[in-house]
């Protein structure tokens, strides 16, 4: 006789932001978990699964941060409507696990108590106690319990065990528990205002000899300063891009240098012919060619998860602010725009935090002018081609300058394009900036590690996908067909790449690229990355067997530094990826803002390459 399956419990991770909710997700779930986006809408869900000591298996969903539970904003109406139960296809859960930052109690207990109201069975887990208790706050976790009516239990999320107290709670919990009755405090002001409500619970629970860690208040006086907060911020975003090309330039010179010696490993296994070819030209020219660049692409991730974790990046929304909105935008802006340097698609869904509809539609539509780690690939290829391995007094590098340069370019055409709508929009109200600023604290290295991981299994699935379809199509209209009898020029300018590139290059000549270059943006607007891939497919397919290892000094070879610059700056403002014109349409449902955002992107960027490359052509 067979026994049923037996239901895994399905628990909740709720609370505001930076409570430390996702640290304890990844804490109790590891690497057993799976990132995708809700049925019909374009909120993340990271769901995970871990199983007690006594075997219980738990389903832990980590839903959205939110504030409120009131708010119209799409991750809490997500948050509010799966606690309910009201969100199709998704059960309630059979307990809440709410997560609150035990050194700012005053700010996330008022959350707690709205998230009381729905009635389930709930936990409420007090995250960070080692950095309270180093504060000196004092917690009555008894008295605490009793004024809310829940159980309460203390959580590290940063160190292992720190959930051991959580663990042993779940497993006691049943799904047909019911909810304990509110406590004194939320009973007797159960129709009150909740600040009031939090005001005595914290009277009676919590002793606290500072509102402020004296620590942080020391940071910030340098950190915050109104002056020397932004050098201090533009010197570390300068590092950032410098460590960029200086650490991840040999782990990819590492991975080119591999594959060269597979691809010619291959090439000699091989007989002539159109599999070889395929082989050697397209999988190992081109893909290959791509795959090199995940170094430098993990490089740059690694520094924006530190300055996430380290809690630094509200305190640059905070000291951007009045730059922001003097160009349209808001503080606010600052973290989905900061996004959009990994991808502008998460860029473009971070949005939605920004309440006012105006601010919101600016912001997307500048995001896309981030540089994206999609258009690294590009510029780490043109750089490494063109611009000389030089040290600038002796600490900076040439190339790494070249590259903070194109980043800046983005930001300061974003700035420019905030600006103009600023000036062409009839509402000239700006709106304040209310956020809370976390306490500093140190990366934790699972956390960084996990979000290495899964930017990186992104990457890769992009590249095992449609950059491997696109790297693919490419190879195949570069080789076929084949030149007729008696043909003097290479093979590919007889081939379908090369009747169509030749037909592209006539509205691109006067940014100075060459047919193969014009022949690269298309593959390019499916995944920005594929650029590469396509030049070094076609350069591999008219060379014969080349070395693709060299692409840079074929590149060299092909086209002038001007025409270089030109095709950079191209891609630091070209309108962008099909995917996140996708992204804008659900985002905004509208067709004129796709429009406008790939129309002005176009424009900027056919002006800013012809500005550049009659200039260059001249002086360089």
């Amino acid at each position: 006789m067979s026994l049923a399956p037996v239901t895994p419990l399905r628990v909740a991770l709720v609370g505001n932001p930076n409570c430390g909710k996702t640290a304890l997700f990844n804490l109790l779930t590891g690497a057993r978990q799976k990132v995708a986006n809700y049925a019909g809408v374009t909120v993340e869900r990271k769901e995970g699964r871990f199983a007690t000591p006594s075997g219980r298996k738990v389903q832990l969903l980590d839903l959205p941060g939110a504030y409120s539970l009131d708010s119209t904003s799409p991750d809490e109406r997500v948050t509010h409507d799966v606690l309910l139960g009201r969100y199709p296809g998704e059960a309630a859960p059979d307990l809440i696990v709410c997560v609150a930052d035990a050194t700012n109690l005053r700010l996330h207990l008022r959350f707690v108590l709205e998230v009381q109201r729905i009635g389930r069975p709930m936990v409420l887990a007090l995250n960070m106690m080692d950095a309270a208790k180093r504060r000196g706050v004092e917690v009555n976790v008894a008295e605490l319990a009793r004024q809310l009516g829940m159980p309460v239990v203390e959580t590290v999320a940063v160190r292992r065990g720190g959930a051991q107290a959580l663990i042993e709670l779940i497993e006691r919990t049943t799904a047909e528990q019911p909810q304990t009755p509110a406590g004194t405090a939320t009973a007797a002001a159960a129709n009150d205002d909740l600040h009031v409500t939090v005001r005595a619970i914290l009277a009676s629970a919590v002793t606290m000899p500072r509102a402020t860690d004296a620590r942080d208040d020391a940071i910030d006086r340098f950190a915050l300063h109104p002056v020397l907060g932004p050098l201090i911020l533009a010197f570390v975003m300068f590092l950032v891009f410098q460590a960029v090309y200086s650490l991840g330039k040999p782990l990819t010179d590492a991975i080119g240098d591999g594959f060269t010696w597979l691809g010619a490993a291959a090439g000699a296994a091989l007989p002539d012919g159109p599999l070889r070819s395929l082989v050697t030209d397209a999988l190992f020219g081109g893909i290959g060619t791509v795959l090199g660049f995940l170094p430098e692409i993990l490089v740059l991730f690694f520094f924006i998860l530190v300055l996430e974790e380290s809690g630094y990046l509200p305190r640059a929304a905070f000291l951007l602010d009045r730059m922001m909105v003097a160009v349209g935008l808001t503080g606010r802006s600052f973290i989905p725009l900061l996004s959009s340097f990994a991808c502008a698609i998460p860029g473009v869904m971070g949005t939605r935090s920004i309440s006012d509809p105006r601010d919101r539609l600016a912001t997307i539509l500048v995001a896309p002018l981030m540089t994206c780690s999609a258009r690294l690939p590009v510029y780490a290829l043109l750089i490494g081609a063109f611009i000389p391995h030089r040290m600038i007094f002796g600490v900076f590098n040439l190339q790494g300058l070249v590259l903070f340069a194109l980043y800046a370019a983005g930001i300061i055409g974003a700035m420019a394009v905030g600006w103009v709508m600023k000036t062409l929009r009839r509402d000239h109200r700006e709106h304040a900036l209310l956020m809370e600023l976390p306490s500093y604290r140190l990366p934790r290295a699972r956390d960084v590690a996990i979000g290495l991981w899964e930017r990186g299994a992104i990457f890769l699935k992009r590249l095992t996908g449609i950059i491997l379809a696109l790297t693919v199509l490419m190879w195949f209209i570069s080789t076929f067909p084949s030149p007729p009898a008696g043909a003097t020029l290479p093979a590919i300018d007889y081939s379908i790449a090369g009747y169509l590139g030749r037909a592209l290059q006539w509205p691109f000549e006067p940014l100075g690229f060459n047919w193969q270059m014009s022949l690269s943006l298309i593959p390019a607007f499916a995944a920005r990355e594929t650029a590469v891939a396509a030049l070094a497919t076609v350069y591999s397919v008219a060379a014969g067997d080349a070395d693709t290892a060299a692409l840079g000094h074929t590149l060299a070879q092909n086209f002038s530094l001007a025409s270089a610059l030109s095709l950079m700056v191209w891609f630091a403002f070209a309108p962008q990826c099909m995917s996140t014109l996708a992204v804008i349409r659900r985002e905004t449902r509208s067709w004129r803002a796709v429009v406008v955002s790939f129309g002005y992107m176009f424009v900027v960027a056919y002006a800013a390459s012809f500005v550049t490359y009659q200039i260059a052509r001249h002086f360089v």
